[in-house]
């Protein structure tokens, strides 16, 4: 595609999907939601190396669990704190309940696991004695 301001290249939604690995439609999604803002080429939108990271940023923030609006809290604290003290600190609080989240997840996730396999060794006695 063409270049921005200081000779950044600028990517079509066809490439900034391919080299994001998503659809178009996802990023048309995080730009209505107002996460991403590409600029517009005509009637074209156009990613820059700053939105891409911006949806690096979003994208790996969904792997790992937060909500929309978590990462929209962090992408403007990212933009409003030079310094990104608080940033860090809300990336801190917010990191530390995903990390209880997903400890209290694997143990509900045992104890279904132990719960089924009870479940699996008494279905398989009560066949065996069947065929006795």
């Amino acid at each position: 595609m063409n270049e921005a301001q200081g000779d950044e290249p600028l990517k079509s939604i066809a490439e900034a999907a391919e080299a994001l690995g998503v659809t178009q439609r996802t990023l048309r999604f995080y730009e209505d939601k107002g996460l991403i803002s590409p600029q517009r080429v005509g009637t074209m939108r156009a990613y820059s190396k700053r939105e891409m990271g911006r949806m690096a940023l979003i994208l790996r923030g969904k792997r790992l669990g937060f909500s929309i609006r978590e990462i929209g809290e962090f992408l403007a604290l990212y933009d409003d704190d030079p310094d990104q003290k608080v940033q860090a600190r809300r990336m801190l609080e917010a990191t530390q309940h995903r990390i209880e989240e997903l400890h209290q997840q694997r143990e509900a996730i045992d104890q279904t696991i132990a719960e089924l396999e009870v479940l699996e060794t008494q279905s398989r006695r009560h066949l065996d004695a069947q065929q006795s």
